[in-house]
């Protein structure tokens, strides 16, 4: 299979080409002109590379030299909370971008897409009540994505991602926040802990985009599913499963910090899971594997850390 990958050299991306290629799949990137391609070291030799200025043309020119059997939308930017300078590079980077690739495919013929959501849609498991506006953002391109599967017979599938994790992951998140903390032996001001989380294995995660490109030939239109893990803990368990993986134990304060605006208490459940797929490794297995890492300095990646 050709796949035309966008969000390449973010941490689900940049798994995704690597697990395309041990798949034996054909890979075209497409990325901002100053991206750091350093997470696709590996890789670059294997894949084509195509460089979007922001313009419609080059976009389009990527896609008629790549003539793909499937686009894959990763790309996004994502802002917990906004500041009114985001307003645009927001709407820019998570609709307009996308509505332009979604045009170049229309033009070029090109029909079958994997789109990536977020269950941050679903605020109080509402059929559409974004938590904030990057939320709303994903939910506008749905809406974009939906007229071209109607007026132009598009085969479409959202996946909508809850919170992501594993080897490589160098983002600013929670993990690197309680890795930081169990390094340090400081004490770490928190909320009071009793959201309800809904992790799910980098590894599962591509499982699930692999099982969606099997599908979407087989669609009749537009099609959307969670990627969810029906063990969900709260975020005070997972600091302890945390903990007693790595062997630490880490000090927190507990209703140190309140909770944050529309926070989510309870992670959506209004989204069906992807016929087929199911997640299959533990929390437990999966810290360990992310903690086993080099590339984040993971605390069980070797002597002394």
């Amino acid at each position: 299979m050709k796949v035309f990958l966008t969000g390449a050299t973010g941490f689900i991306g940049s798994q995704l080409v690597k697990r395309l290629l041990a798949d034996n799949h054909e890979v075209a990137i497409l990325v901002r002109q100053h991206s750091d391609l350093s997470v696709l070291q590996d890789a670059l030799p294997k894949i084509s590379v195509h460089i979007h200025d922001g313009s419609y043309s080059t976009l389009y020119a990527a896609l008629e030299q790549t003539r793909p059997d499937v686009v894959c939308h990763v790309a996004s930017l994502f802002l917990a909370q906004h500041k009114p300078e985001d307003v645009n590079r927001l709407i820019e980077s998570n609709l307009g971008m996308p509505t332009q690739l979604l045009e170049a495919m229309q033009q070029l013929g090109l029909r079958r897409l994997i789109n990536t959501g977020t269950s941050w849609q679903h605020f109080e498991d509402a059929a559409y009540n974004p938590v904030n506006l990057y939320a709303a953002t994903k939910q506008a391109f749905e809406d974009l994505l939906a007229y071209y599967v109607s007026a132009h017979g598009f085969q479409a599938i959202t996946l909508k991602l809850f919170d992501t994790y594993g080897p490589g992951d160098t983002r600013a998140k929670l993990f690197s926040l309680l890795r930081k903390t169990a390094r340090s032996g400081v004490n770490l001001r928190m909320s009071p802990g009793e959201q309800l989380l809904d992790l799910v294995y980098i590894d599962d995660v591509l499982d699930a985009y692999l099982l969606a490109m099997q599908r979407l030939p087989s669609i009749g239109a537009a099609e959307c599913y969670a990627v969810s893990n029906p063990a969900r803990l709260t975020l005070k368990d997972l600091v302890r499963v945390y903990g007693a993986v790595v062997g630490k134990d880490l000090q927190i304060e507990w209703g140190g910090l309140p909770y944050r605006p529309r926070e989510t208490m309870q992670p959506s459940t209004r989204q069906p899971r992807l016929p087929g797929w199911q997640p299959q490794i533990t929390l437990q297995q999966g810290i360990a594997r992310m903690e086993a890492d080099t590339l984040i300095d993971g605390l069980l990646a070797g002597p002394g850390k």
